[in-house]
């Protein structure tokens, strides 16, 4: 069995879980084969993979399911340890907080997202101010957390990066979609600085969806979406 099929991922190229599960294979060198799941159809493999929440994505290793894709990402640390970088912190009080502020973003930036792209009903302008406070938010963890140095994780890139910068794509769609400055360099400036350090990187460049093609994907599918993507992790 070659490295390739040996590992698979179920998922669809717009999900930001499924993007930080590509991120995380391909910053420890991980060959892979990605199985796209239609819009608005649930495939056997992924029923059969996840039976309990039935959502993308889904990582088989040697046929073996693992769902969940910040659970996903923190297996890829454990299972290619001894390939670099690391992607959790080696410490553990660092380790923790990592984990709070990706847990934290999950809350907060998915369901203004849904509510700005139009798949959830609610309030627009209030969706925005609270993406907005949360971005500010964590724009106060960045500063502590990098300690002048280009990543959450300090020189490499690490679990907060690659759950964070996940989101980013649709963060500059919905800015498009209702007219709104989030990623701001007035509002976030490390922010800003930092995802576009970041989507530059080798391991992020081709994982992040261009926001234009996004928009295309929230005009064409907006009502499979929800059943898609909410509640993805």
């Amino acid at each position: 069995m070659s490295e390739a099929s040996a590992v698979r991922v179920i998922g669809l190229w717009a999900s930001p879980f499924v993007i930080r599960v590509l991120i995380a294979l391909k910053l420890k060198g991980v060959e892979y084969e990605f199985v796209e799941e239609m819009v608005g159809k649930k495939s056997e493999l992924l029923l059969r993979s996840n039976p309990v929440h039935k959502k993308i994505p889904v990582l088989l290793h040697h046929g073996k399911p693992i769902s969940e894709s910040l659970v996903i990402v923190q297996y890829v640390d454990e299972a290619w340890s001894s390939a670099a970088p690391a992607i959790l912190p080696a410490d553990p009080y660092t380790r923790a907080i990592h984990r709070f502020w990706a847990q934290y973003i999950d809350d907060k930036l998915p369901p203004a997202i849904r509510t700005l792209k139009g798949t959830d009903d609610g309030d627009e302008e209030q969706a925005a101010g609270q993406l907005s406070a949360a971005l500010q938010l964590v724009e106060a963890a960045f500063v502590e957390l990098s300690q002048g140095k280009s990543y959450f994780g300090g020189d490499a890139v690490g679990y907060l990066d690659i759950a964070l910068v996940s989101h980013v794509g649709w963060v500059k769609a919905v800015e498009k979609i209702a007219g709104v400055a989030l990623l701001d360099e007035a509002k976030v400036p490390n922010l800003a600085a930092w995802a576009g350090r970041l989507c530059a990187h080798a391991a992020v460049a081709d994982a992040i969806p261009d926001a234009d093609k996004l928009v295309e994907f929230s005009v064409k599918y907006g009502s499979f979406s929800k059943p898609i993507n909410s509640g993805a992790k």
